[in-house]
């Protein structure tokens, strides 16, 4: 089996584990900048197979300045797309943070003088 043989490579910037929904990004993230080992990487993702993220940390060292850059490109799409949700939160979103903004309305029998329930 080839070392290539363990991806689905959707696109330049979507590189998935082949019968996984699991992008590389994920394993890379945690062994990169979690600095966890690939037994632990495999104990939180249960659906991968020590043999893939041993893999995905093969592929990342076999092609490590194409795959640093995807990282960061990666990092910084989701850093761009927490900046957008902080400036446009859903309707959902809204509505809690109303809701933690006027505890009152949640609780108003049981507030007391200082905001705090009994």
């Amino acid at each position: 089996m080839q070392l290539e043989d363990y991806f689905n490579i959707l696109s330049p910037n979507d590189i998935r584990l082949k019968d996984s929904r699991i992008g590389i990004e994920t394993i890379l993230y945690e062994y990169i900048y979690r600095a966890r080992t690939p037994e632990e990487i495999a104990k939180i993702y249960t659906s991968l197979t020590l043999e893939q993220v041993y893999a995905t940390i093969l592929y990342y060292l076999h092609h490590k300045e194409t795959i640093s850059n995807y990282m960061a490109d990666w990092l910084e799409w989701g850093q761009k797309r927490r900046q957008e949700q902080r400036r446009n939160p859903s309707p959902v979103v809204r509505k809690l943070m109303g809701l933690k903004a006027d505890k009152s309305t949640l609780y108003p029998e049981t507030v007391g003088a200082h905001g705090v329930r009994p």
